[in-house]
């Protein structure tokens, strides 16, 4: 299980859980890949998906989160009543607190979530893995366009900022998600031990 190293300060963090997030540019597949993890390892002891809340409405076709106001969001980032928070895209993304508590208890929560929540991830988590889910630009951009849930423009934004990389960052898991969603599942599975 990657750890965020010996650090004498890693005792005050959250722990001895692991926790789990999952990050890639828009288009890559992760909630897709997420899905199949879930189909296949749902009902073992000790992992946990979390659910998250979005300042966005429920679409049948996207991720099924819980549903914010952006006034909300910001009471629950300033109470500090959240595993993790960030805006990404014009949007407020929390990680409910309930999470912590299972990561308290030493399992895994696995939550789908942003390069931008990484760096409070590692300063409040003792172990912390990233499972970087990504593909090439044009696979990227051909999936956008599939969604229907962007305009060009919007699709040109999210591709600029899809050459961002977490290598820097410790315990890091690469998935290109190429293949079939079975084969991405499958190296998840072998990748993080699960």
């Amino acid at each position: 299980m990657p750890e965020t190293g010996n650090n004498p300060a890693a005792s005050e963090k959250t722990g001895p859980g692991r926790m789990i997030l999952v990050v890639g540019p828009s288009g890559a597949g992760k909630d897709t890949l997420l899905a199949g993890l879930h189909e296949r390892i749902a009902g073992r002891s000790g992992i946990h998906f979390a659910r998250r809340a979005i300042t966005r409405s429920a679409q049948a076709e996207a991720e099924d989160h819980d549903t914010l106001t952006m006034d909300d969001f910001r009471r629950i980032v300033e109470s500090e009543d959240m595993a993790l928070a960030w805006e990404a895209h014009d949007l407020g993304y929390v990680i409910p607190s309930r999470y912590d508590e299972a990561i308290r208890r030493g399992e895994t929560v696995i939550a789908n979530g942003s390069r931008r929540a990484l760096p409070k991830a590692f300063q409040k988590y003792r172990n912390v893995t990233v499972l970087l889910i990504t593909a090439p630009v044009a696979v990227l951009a051909e999936r956008l366009a599939e969604r229907g849930r962007e305009s060009r423009e919007q699709i040109e934004q999210r591709l600029s900022r899809a050459n961002l990389d977490v290598r820097e960052t410790d315990g890091v898991v690469r998935i290109d998600n190429t293949g079939t969603v079975e084969e991405g599942v499958d190296r998840i599975i072998l990748e993080l031990g699960l």
